[in-house]
């Protein structure tokens, strides 16, 4: 439906006229001159056929035209006001969805999330730990945290906080029968795997070990957390995320081995469609991250040695 409609600004000037009987008035609300606001509302007069003020000398007065457009023009900008009003409410509170990796979620963000919360009570955070990549078209979610190298076709992305391995192990297994000195003295011990089973291969080949140690035995999960757990409990040894192990570190629940690291490209990343972006809420929620993340420490020094991670693992 097409609307024949004055023009807003001569509209505005009118009905802040209206309301304080003053041209002057209106213009500091309005925050132009008195002369753009009385020429704002000729020109509305002019448009309409008629006079909607009656002007003296030291006042101004509705007509009985003014008197009756005035309601319906206030009636009109409230109805606009609310429903802005509104829609900006629906971003800046209500519930807020992420999407993120089950370990993450458990080592990293749901210990941290009640320092949001506290910041933003108006904001309900509901964390969907998952390993598949949500889709934003058919889910509804406003923000994920994917672990990769940020190429995301159709999607923004911001790099939140970079990754490297290194082995990890409980420390009454490190002082055990076979203590872990040296990265040789991995044969007597179980290596925990993730799903894929190719990180320990990897690391083991990539230190020239394959003939001393088998890295292709020991028991899978299928999320990381699963594999720390294991190692907390003593289980085997893990080639942990510098991420997810940082919290396990400082509370003495795991050692870091050998100070050995596998400094990488992958990253986690913050990451929605563009035209989201910047709604207050998922911004809030960025910012928050990003303030996290700073916070959070790289756990140990990287080897001098480039064992170029990234292409061992065929990522791209």
């Amino acid at each position: 439906m097409s609307y024949q409609l004055p023009s807003l600004n001569a509209l505005r000037a009118f009905e802040a006229t209206a309301r304080h009987l003053s041209f002057k008035e209106a213009s500091h609300e309005l925050f132009v001159t008195p002369g753009a606001v009385s020429q704002q509302v000729k020109a509305l007069e002019e448009e309409l056929g008629t006079p909607l003020f009656r002007r003296f000398s030291r006042k101004i007065e509705l007509t009985e035209a003014g008197q009756h457009l005035l309601p319906h023009v206030q009636q009109a900008f409230k109805g606009i006001s609310e429903a802005a009003s509104h829609l900006m409410e629906r971003h800046q509170a209500g519930t807020l969805k992420v999407s993120l990796p089950p370990a993450f979620a458990i080592k990293w963000a749901a210990p941290r999330i009640t320092g949001f919360q506290q910041q933003y009570p108006d904001i309900d955070v509901h964390l969907h730990a998952s390993a598949k990549l949500v889709d934003f078209s058919k889910q509804d979610f406003d923000l994920a945290i994917r672990w990769g190298f940020g190429k995301y076709p159709g999607l923004r992305s911001e790099r939140l906080l970079s990754v490297n391995f290194f082995p990890v192990c409980s420390p009454k297994l490190k002082k055990g029968p076979h203590p872990l000195e040296k990265p040789s003295d991995l044969k007597y011990h179980t290596l925990l795997h993730g799903e894929n089973r190719h990180e320990w291969p990897l690391w083991i080949n990539a230190l020239g070990l394959q003939d001393v140690v088998d890295a292709t035995r020991g028991p899978s999960f299928s999320n990381d957390g699963m594999v720390l757990q294991a190692a907390i409990e003593g289980q085997g040894v893990a080639l942990g995320d510098s991420i997810l192990v940082e919290k396990d570190l400082h509370a003495g629940l795991l050692i870091k081995l050998f100070d050995i690291t596998f400094p990488t490209n992958v990253a986690y990343y913050m990451v929605c469609p563009e035209e989201r972006w910047d709604l207050p809420k998922i911004k809030y929620f960025r910012e928050w991250l990003i303030a996290e993340s700073q916070k959070t420490e790289m756990v140990g020094d990287h080897d001098t040695r480039d064992y170029r991670l990234q292409d061992l693992l065929g990522l791209v």
